[in-house]
């Protein structure tokens, strides 16, 4: 299988509600769970309701895999339980959120938890999405040998000390 150096790979995003515990958030969002394919319902519909607890598809989205991030995907996979970021932000009204990205990256992952109100949720890679990650970085990683380089030497004079006159 010949893999382009970058490939978009479509996921469904579910993710709960509940009650909040103080009186300052009604509710409380956050990822539930990153599925393979979505389900034949619009995004946002609520799938099931319990105790005031509700899980919803939020949506999909492209999982982008670029050739260059490869050393990140690799540590990735090589973790104990590889793992999948989704990113939720709040509407600009504060009643619900938008599901702003996915990634399998944890490079990037990092950059999303610089949002003060984003909700960022580290949940286990599908199967599926594991495998295709893990043959995109089998026929794109490139081992890059860390070279130290030696310092120069410098004059000593050179170093804008002036000669007492």
């Amino acid at each position: 299988m010949s893999l382009p150096p970058t490939l978009s790979v479509p996921v469904a995003v579910l993710a709960e509600s509940r009650p909040g515990v103080t009186m300052w958030q009604a509710r409380v969002w956050r990822p539930l769970a990153v599925l393979e394919e979505a389900p034949p319902v619009p995004a946002w519909t609520r799938l099931r309701e319990e105790a005031g607890r509700e899980v919803f598809f939020a949506g999909t989205a492209e999982v982008t895999l670029h050739r260059t991030d490869t050393p990140n995907y690799k540590d990735n996979l090589e973790a104990a339980q590889p793992l999948v970021w989704v990113l939720l932000r709040p509407e600009p009204d504060g009643e619900g959120v938008m599901l702003q990205a996915v990634t399998v990256d944890p490079g990037e992952a990092e950059i999303f938890t610089e949002g003060p109100r984003d909700i960022l949720e580290s949940l286990p890679m599908p199967p599926g999405l594991q495998s295709l990650l893990a043959e995109f970085v089998r026929e794109h990683h490139v081992e890059r040998v860390f070279q130290k380089r030696k310092r120069d030497r410098q004059d000593p004079d050179s170093m804008g000390r002036r000669r007492p006159r």
